[in-house]
């Protein structure tokens, strides 16, 4: 593909960071290396990678488990508010910001560090980039009127990073989960707990709590190849002096062409709830992927299936509320009892639950450490046997 010249710095090179979910860095720097890019950094709940600005569109189109990509716009140290407004004065806002921009301090997070106001850091950096494009663009006041660029900044041990975000909405904002359970897991989560498994779409797949269809439907999309921010919108579509429209069109043709949702597979959802099976249908129709899945209105405690070597992914519930605590010892007996029914099988099952492993009967082989949001989850991983491969007996 061929990168088109026309605006300033179209051809420089930029240093983009990716929040996800901690626990799960392995999974997004995985991810950015096979879509070609040098990983620069791997720290909690975030990967920084080297590309230019068509690495922008490639990583919001086709990363699964990004929350959002920022363009890394500086860092430096700051304990004081004066540290802090001379720092964010000094980062070159005009290289990115044209003059009739719309820009903000969106987000401020602070840890261990001296500075922890956000409403203070985000005022006090506002009033630093004011001075400093009034002075690059010779402008009393700004109109906003053009492009959005909200700025995100993290403080830890007093270390800033400044960011700004070229998503907008958060990327596990697939468009295609209109109807939602009521505890649901994030699209991006699901996404990287599969492409944590050695599941791939030849083997079968089934999510006995499946909700509102969110394992089952990002299992289909890796399947088919559909790249997840494909028919979605985001942010920096509207940078023009960084960013040509162009562009954004070749990655979307690109990510078209490499979709492949004629194969079979043999993925399956289940829920004891007619209607959020129904919505589970209606999401999967809106990403494309309800040929590709099997869902149906099914207790775990009627989970079985004939062929062996398969998985179970799932996310049952944790009994966040008191009156469902009680039911969760009976309800993870059921799920180990269904387990040992399956041949050869691997299950992997996300839960904020601590006594998973003692009613499910069976101690993990595995255990990852995983945050579901504020939730401190667990992905309990029961390894079964590798199939044999073919020819071989």
């Amino acid at each position: 593909m061929t990168k088109e010249k026309s605006t300033t710095f179209l051809n420089d090179r930029i240093i983009l960071i990716c929040p996800c979910h901690f626990g799960l860095e392995s999974v997004l720097k995985r991810e950015i290396s096979d879509l070609g890019y040098d990983v620069l950094k791997v720290e909690d709940g975030k990967v920084s990678f080297e590309g230019d600005w068509q690495a922008v569109c490639y990583a919001n189109v086709f990363l699964r488990s990004a929350e959002r990509v920022l363009v890394k716009a500086g860092s430096f140290h700051a304990e004081t508010f004066e540290e802090l407004f001379q720092g964010t004065k000094a980062i070159e806002w005009e290289r990115y910001l044209p003059r009739d921009a719309k820009f903000w301090v969106a987000k401020a997070a602070s840890v261990r560090s001296k500075l922890f106001s956000p409403r203070d850091i985000q005022a006090v950096m506002k009033k630093a980039m004011v001075e400093r494009m009034s002075q690059k663009y010779r402008l009393i006041s700004f109109p906003e009127t053009g492009a959005q660029f909200p700025i995100r900044v993290t403080l830890m041990k007093d270390e800033v990073t400044v960011g700004i975000d070229t998503s907008g909405l958060s990327l596990h904002k697939r468009g295609y989960r209109l109807l939602t359970a009521k505890a649901p897991i994030s699209e991006t989560l699901a996404s990287a707990l599969i492409l944590l498994t050695p599941w791939k779409k030849d083997r079968i797949l089934v999510d006995p709590f499946c909700g509102s269809g969110t394992f089952p439907i990002e299992a289909a999309m890796i399947a088919a190849n559909i790249a997840p921010g494909m028919n979605r919108e985001f942010l920096s579509e509207s940078w023009e002096n960084l960013i040509p429209k162009r562009m954004w069109y070749d990655v979307i043709d690109d990510a078209q062409s490499r979709v492949d949702d004629r194969i079979e597979t043999d993925i399956q959802g289940y829920d004891i709830d007619d209607e959020i099976v129904k919505a589970a249908r209606e999401n999967a129709r809106m990403a494309g992927v309800d040929h590709l899945i099997h869902f149906q209105r099914r207790p775990v405690s009627e989970l079985s299936h004939p062929k062996k070597y398969g998985f179970v992914i799932t996310n049952p519930p944790y009994g966040e509320r008191l009156e469902e605590k009680k039911e969760l010892p009976s309800l993870y007996r059921e799920i180990g009892e269904a387990f040992r029914r399956l041949d050869g099988w691997s299950e992997y099952v996300i839960t904020s639950y601590d006594q998973a492993e003692k009613y499910i009967g069976r101690k993990a082989d595995k255990n990852r450490k995983i945050y579901n949001g504020m939730i401190k989850t667990y992905l309990y991983q029961f390894i079964g046997p590798k199939p044999p491969r073919p020819g071989k007996h």
